[in-house]
């Protein structure tokens, strides 16, 4: 029983080290992500984890772009700092590893956003998102036909936003 509850703290703790290293607010599946492929805590044991330090003020859902992301409190950055050392230096040497090769991605995924919703009359309303250090770079809404070309466009979007953007941008300037 001692063994478990060591472990239970260990990988608690080992949780909000995590999310607060990325530091940007993350999706339950990018954590999920992180610790499977990791191999820390079971997919069940994870979710009981996170539901748990959600309900004691740890951790809390936000809301971005109608997206639920979790980030860390104020409560469990205080808990972090006083038990961090009861996490043992291979996890978190393992993880800051992978996090400093993730981060870049991550980010990415934060802040190009992609999707498209049915509008009226079977057509669909595709929705880029770029955003930088919080502020909105571009928001933009189209209507397209098909939800062949809502995918495509999304695709495209979210494979190469830099280039589209800059081409969004010279097109809205060029004075030619």
């Amino acid at each position: 029983m001692y063994e478990n509850s060591i472990e239970l703290a260990e990988n608690k703790l080992l949780l909000l080290h995590i999310i607060k290293s990325v530091t940007i607010p993350i999706s339950n599946t990018q954590l999920t992500d992180i610790v499977l492929e990791n191999s820390f805590i079971n997919y069940f044991t994870l979710q009981q984890y996170i539901s748990e330090l959600v309900s004691t003020d740890f951790l809390k859902y936000v809301e971005v772009d109608a997206k639920k992301n979790l980030e860390l409190t104020t409560k469990g950055e205080n808990v972090l700092a006083l038990f961090k050392d009861r996490i043992s230096s291979q996890k978190l040497t393992q993880i800051n590893n992978y996090i400093a090769s993730k981060i870049e991605m991550l980010k990415k995924e934060f802040s190009i956003t992609a999707d498209y919703t049915l509008a009226n009359n079977d057509s669909f309303i595709v929705n880029l998102k770029a955003i930088e250090n919080e502020s909105i770079l571009l928001d933009l809404k189209v209507n397209v036909v098909s939800k062949k070309q809502a995918i495509d466009i999304c695709s495209k979007w979210k494979s190469n936003p830099t280039s589209i953007y800059n081409k969004i941008i010279n097109s809205l300037i060029d004075e030619n």
